[in-house]
Order: C-alpha cells, then sequence, then structure tokens
C-alpha cells in the first residue's frame, strides 16, 4: 500500500526524501524551512543538496517562556524582545559548535555556513513572539504554479541529524508527510511568509561574532589558540589572585599543587555551585577546603558578623579542624558534628558549607542526609556580591566519592545541583543516574560474577567521565611526580613521599597442636558450617519470601562475606577470630532458641540476639509489632514458615561453634604476634 508518510526508518528517512526531491527537480529556485530550533549538524546534513539553490530561508522558534517569565517577574507587560531573540539564537548557535565533535568535516561544515550567510544565499530569522513548534519544509521551483506545484513536508523533525536521520548520529522516531498538490504547497508557503514578515534579522555579522568567538578565524596564531584554550578551560582561575599566595599562616609550606587546587575548586564553585575535593590521603584536603573558603569569604567582601560558613565534620575529626581554623583565624566559621545537624536551626545564615568524609552521607534514606540537605539547599538569607555566587556554596571532601550505588554518587551531587537541570554537560542527572541504577542492578542480578564486575566496571567510567571529572579535584601522589611543575616544587622545598615496598612473606610456626586446630577450622569454617543464621530470609516459604526483594541472594551473598571475615580473622589475630566466634555462636545459639520457643523475629533494623541473649523477649516482639506499622521487613515467623532443612542446619553450626570456641577460647598463644615482635 502507498503511502505519503514516513518515520525515519530504515531507508525511508527525512533525510533520503531531501536527496530524492533535489534529484528530481534541478530547477528548485528556493529552499524554505520553519523549524523550532536549529542544529549545525542539520544543516550539515542538508547542504550538499542544496549547492544549486539560489535562495535558502530558515526560520527559528524561540523558547518565549523565558521572555514572559522575565518581564513577569519584572512586573512589566509582554512585549516581542527582538534583542532578545538574536542574542538567544547566538548563544544557542555558539554552544552548539562548541559542542561539535570536532572533525575537518565539522570545520568546513561551519566555515560553509558563514559563508552562505555571508554571501546572502541563506538567511536566518528569529521568532520573537510565538513559540513554534510546526517542521515545515518547503521547495519552490522556478515558475512556481498549480502546474509546478513542487513539494512541502511536514511533521516532527527538526532540522537536526537526528530528526534527519543521519545515520551515524543515531535516528529519532519520526512521523512525516510528503505533499505535491500545488494546494497544500501553496497554503504552507502562504504561512510560512506570514510568519516570515513577523520574524527578526540575523543579520551577517551574527554570524561573523560566532566565529569570531570560536576558534574559527584565520588570523589566530598557535600561541593565540593556546592562551584561548586555557582562557576558555579555566576561566578566571588562569587570572593572578595575590590573596592565594599570601593566605598562609606561619608553618605552612605554600604547595603549587595546593594553590592550583585553590583556583580549580574556586572556579568550580562559581559554575557549578559545589564541587568534590577528592584527593587521596596526605595530600592537605583541609588546606585547601579553608584556603578556598577564606577566599569565597573576602571575594565576597563580607564582614565577619554578616557572612558565615559551616563546615560539617565526624566528631573524631572536629579537633583537627578547629586547631587549622584557628591558626588561619577564621572567626566566621562555624565547625558542627555530622550527627548533630539537627540542632541548626537557621541554615539560611551560612553562605558556604564544607562537609567532610562527605561519602557517609551517600543514602539519601538516612536522617542524617535530610538535615544535611535541608542546610545545602536552604536559600542564603543574603544577596552575595557576584552575581555569579548567589546560590549557596558546597565543597564536599572526600577521597572516595564514588561508593557502591550509583544513587550514591547521585545523592551527594544533589546536595548542590538541580537534578533535573543541572549546570552540568549532562544536563538531567536525574534521568542520567536512573538509567545507570537500572543497569547497575541488573548486572548484579542477571550476570556471572566476572562479567558483572566488567558491566559495573563500565557503568562507573561512565558516571566518572560524564559527570564527575567535571566536578572533582582529584590528584594522586603519582599524579604529582608526574607532573614536571608539581615535582619540581616539592623537591625545591625538600618534600618526599615515602616509597611503599611490595610486602615481604614472613612465615610464623604452630605448634603440632595449633596447627592440627587451625586446619580443622578451616575445614569447618569453609565446608562444614552452613552459615544459616544469616540466610533466614532466604529460607522462607515462597509466600513469606515475596516481601524480601532478592532474599535469596541478599541471604547468600550475607553468609558468604561472613565467612570470609571469619577466615580474615583466623589470619589476622587468634584473639579476634575467637571474639568473633563467640558472637557467631550467640547469635546462632538466639535464632535456635527463637524456633524452640515458637517465635523468630526478623527485624534488620533490631539486634535480635541481644533480646534473645538477655532473655527481653517480650520487649521484643513489642518494638517488632511497632516497626510493623512502617516497616515492611519487619516480622514475627513460626518454625512453619521456614523451609524444612533451615532448622538443622542451624542446629549442626551451632555444635560446630560451641566445640570452636571451646577450643579456640583454651589456646594461649600466638605464633603470629611473637614473630612479628621479633622482626620488629
Amino acid at each position: 500500500m502507498s503511502t505519503r508518510f514516513f518515520t525515519n526508518s530504515g531507508e525511508n528517512t527525512l533525510l533520503k526524501k531531501f536527496a530524492g526531491i533535489f534529484e528530481h527537480n534541478s530547477d528548485i529556485e528556493r529552499f524554505d524551512a520553519l523549524i523550532g530550533y536549529l542544529r549545525a549538524s542539520g544543516y550539515f546534513a542538508i547542504r550538499p543538496h542544496l549547492e544549486n539553490v539560489p535562495q535558502i530561508r530558515l526560520l527559528v522558534g524561540i523558547d518565549v517562556d523565558e521572555i514572559m517569565e522575565e518581564y513577569h517577574q519584572k512586573g512589566r507587560l509582554f512585549l516581542a524582545d527582538a534583542g532578545k531573540a538574536m542574542r538567544e539564537f547566538k548563544d544557542r548557535l555558539t554552544a552548539d559548535i562548541a559542542a561539535s565533535r570536532y572533525t575537518p568535516e565539522v570545520e568546513q561544515g561551519i566555515l560553509q555556513f558563514a559563508s552562505d550567510v555571508a554571501s546572502k544565499k541563506l538567511e536566518i530569522r528569529a521568532h520573537p513572539t510565538k513559540r513554534l513548534h510546526a517542521k515545515i519544509y518547503l521547495f519552490i521551483p522556478k515558475g512556481f504554479n498549480e502546474h509546478k506545484a513542487g513539494a512541502v513536508i511536514t511533521g516532527s523533525s527538526n532540522l537536526t541529524g537526528a530528526g534527519l536521520g543521519v545515520e551515524e548520529l543515531g535516528s529519532n522516531y519520526e512521523f512525516n508527510v510528503l505533499l505535491h498538490s500545488y494546494e497544500d504547497v501553496k497554503f504552507a508557503s502562504n504561512e510560512f511568509e506570514v510568519l516570515w514578515d513577523e520574524s527578526i534579522h540575523v543579520l551577517p555579522k551574527v554570524i561573523t561574532d560566532i566565529t569570531n568567538r570560536s576558534h574559527l578565524r584565520d588570523d589566530l596564531s598557535p600561541f593565540d589558540l593556546y592562551i584561548k584554550l586555557l582562557i576558555e578551560f579555566f576561566g578566571s582561575a588562569i587570572e593572578y589572585d595575590p590573596n592565594s599566595e599570601t593566605d598562609l599562616p606561619d608553618g605552612f609550606m605554600r604547595l603549587a599543587y595546593q594553590m592550583d587546587a585553590v583556583k580549580q575548586g574556586f572556579l568550580m564553585l562559581q559554575k557549578h555551585h559545589g564541587f568534590f575535593l577528592a584527593d587521596v590521603v596526605g595530600l592537605g584536603k583541609t588546606i585547601i577546603a579553608v584556603l578556598i573558603a577564606k577566599k569565597f569569604f573576602y571575594h565576597n567582601g563580607f564582614p565577619a558578623h554578616l557572612s558565615r560558613i559551616l563546615v560539617v565534620a565526624p566528631p573524631a575529626l572536629l579537633d583537627g579542624w578547629q586547631r587549622t581554623l584557628d591558626k588561619f583565624d577564621m572567626q566566621y566559621v562555624e565547625l558542627h558534628s555530622s550527627g548533630s545537624l539537627h540542632k541548626i536551626r537557621q541554615p539560611d545564615r551560612f553562605d558556604l558549607v564544607i562537609v567532610d568524609e562527605a561519602h557517609k552521607f551517600r543514602n539519601d534514606t538516612a536522617d542524617a542526609y535530610d538535615e544535611l540537605q535541608r542546610i545545602c539547599k536552604t536559600p542564603t538569607r543574603r544577596r552575595l556580591k557576584d552575581h555569579l555566587l548567589a546560590r549557596k556554596k558546597v565543597i564536599l571532601v572526600s577521597a572516595t566519592p564514588l561508593n557502591n550505588r550509583p544513587t550514591d554518587i547521585r545523592n551527594l551531587i544533589g546536595l548542590f545541583q538541580d537534578l533535573k537541570d543541572s549546570t552540568l554537560e549532562t544536563s538531567n542527572l536525574q534521568h542520567f543516574f536512573v538509567r545507570r541504577q537500572k543497569e547497575y542492578e541488573k548486572a548484579l542480578r542477571e550476570l556471572n560474577p566476572q562479567d558483572a564486575r566488567a558491566e559495573v566496571a563500565r557503568i562507573y567510567e561512565l558516571i566518572r567521565t560524564r559527570v564527575v571529572q567535571e566536578i572533582t579535584i582529584r590528584r594522586t601522589r603519582t599524579d604529582l611526580l608526574a607532573h614536571d611543575l608539581y615535582r619540581d616544587d616539592l623537591e625545591a622545598q625538600n618534600i618526599r613521599f615515602p616509597k611503599v615496598q611490595p610486602p615481604n612473606k614472613l612465615l610464623y610456626h604452630l605448634s603440632p597442636a595449633l596447627d592440627s586446630l587451625y586446619d580443622h577450622t578451616l575445614e569447618a569454617l569453609d565446608r562444614t558450617l552452613t552459615y544459616n543464621r544469616y540466610r533466614a530470609i532466604g529460607q522462607l516459604v515462597p509466600e513469606k519470601k515475596l516481601k524480601y526483594q532478592n532474599a535469596e541472594r541478599i541471604s547468600a551473598q550475607l553468609a558468604r562475606i561472613m565467612k570470609i571475615l571469619l577466615l580474615k580473622r583466623l589470619d589476622s589475630s587468634f584473639h579476634a577470630f575467637t571474639q568473633s566466634l563467640r558472637r557467631f555462636k550467640e547469635a546462632t545459639w538466639a535464632m535456635v532458641t527463637m524456633f524452640e520457643k515458637g517465635k523468630i523475629f526478623i527485624a534488620p533494623s533490631l539486634n535480635v540476639s541481644e533480646f534473645i541473649i538477655e532473655e527481653r523477649e517480650d520487649e521484643l516482639e513489642a518494638k517488632v509489632l511497632e516497626l510493623q506499622e512502617n516497616d515492611p521487613t519487619a516480622e514475627i515467623c513460626t518454625p512453619d514458615d521456614f523451609d524444612p532443612a533451615f532448622l538443622p542446619g542451624l542446629t549442626s553450626d551451632l555444635a560446630i561453634l560451641e566445640d570452636l570456641f571451646e577450643k579456640w577460647q583454651a589456646v594461649e598463644e600466638d605464633p603470629k604476634i611473637e614473630a612479628f615482635l621479633t622482626q620488629l
């Protein structure tokens, strides 16, 4: 069945339709396009077909909603703003050119585009008063009349590579129709002319301005191009800042890599409202954060009684932070423990928030995260001096910003970014991380361990390159030594990083009795124990197991983790291993006791074993019943709710653990400690 509709599927793309029309109509004298927005990729794709077309007109729609909102905020009536329309067009086209992947073809296409406008072969206008969603492509031949009608295409395709169906760019699903009747072409042409007359000229000078703001200029020397690269990439960070050179008190070395981090971090605060300070341990993240905070404070010229900076740190690090802040005489900084954020009642008084050990706030279901998010997202009460610093800023200090699930890094970024409209190149971070989290969960659920590791590595590499590296300062000691300036600066100040040698094998000897017990214990840990105490939810009958997602996999992983922990403890310290055996034995005894009494309590948020050992079953039951109102994982089961093989494995484990614990409790020697002391 023949139809005039097409969808960009297979060979039936809009670009192929263009090619067919120009191939069979050699006398087209005008090509008109009404489009929502213009992309260089679209113009480059159709340009070869327009070589013999004398006149090309592109009418581009401008997003009027932003203009109306701006005037509404000022309490003024909407007026068509020609200057605003032209500025928006220039900014969008410049950004499009800047974002293009560079190839000689791309450069040639941009230069051809500029040449077409300068020669008036191509004329572009922007419509300032209507939000244009319609897409119309008109092919007008010489002597246009009812006997020589040309063609019109209308539908959903914009003038973009994806809209045209350019193969290497990937195609959108589009729905278009090709019409050849004179009445249809005439109607579309008349509508185009009305909109064209209402539109604003985008003059050849505009295109010249765009190319002059890019690298596509004939008068740029290699040195000019290099300087332009530095300015574009580093922005104001390349400017000399005397404050960053004199802020260090006595006793602190002025290290080049730290000074550069101060400049780079301050630039990230301006551009992205926050960043990760993720240098490895020992490179002075605290010093860098303090210098940025001081630069931030003086940049905005606030007296101490008006502007405040908040530092959040774990209790164990508070003393170190306080000593550093005292040495830098930063009286405008408030220091709070990460466990006392609920005590901060006026978060709007802080203009900058520094969070040490930030990775501990990665869980968005935790109360601590909610409190920190409340502080970071509450607007500052002041309009800051620099309009680029008009939002509260956040510095996340962590040597491990990438941790566990993709949603963890999303939660941290959400402390200073609008996830649906970020300042990053990947603007919709919410959508990006939803896809990465689904891929992550699918890999863990469906792939074998080796393939899962490879897939997780791919996912995190994508997160790193697409998102994290744009808002992260991270250097290792190896990075610093590989950098000529940093290495020379460290050597000049007589700073040497210790060289870590590979481990050396040191043997220790067990007595015959201890050697026999060691082998027997290894056999029990690796082959005999079922670890059923940690497999409870995986051993529930199917109807009870439904409420626990991936119950069998989680149970198996928990049991495996416990086995690895015990094996490592055995090789680490006989005393630590004996204590771990005791806890495992008591937890298993508590589970067997619950079976004997006919009530098995499952409550991940409670220490169930402790309640059972202390004979506080009534209190435990009351707490579980209370939890059930809001926690679906809290459950009171009976022995019949478990697989029949579960209890025998549990009682067998208890007997093995009691025997092992009794034997290891009697061991008083530790040859490993003795050999270690001898080596020291």
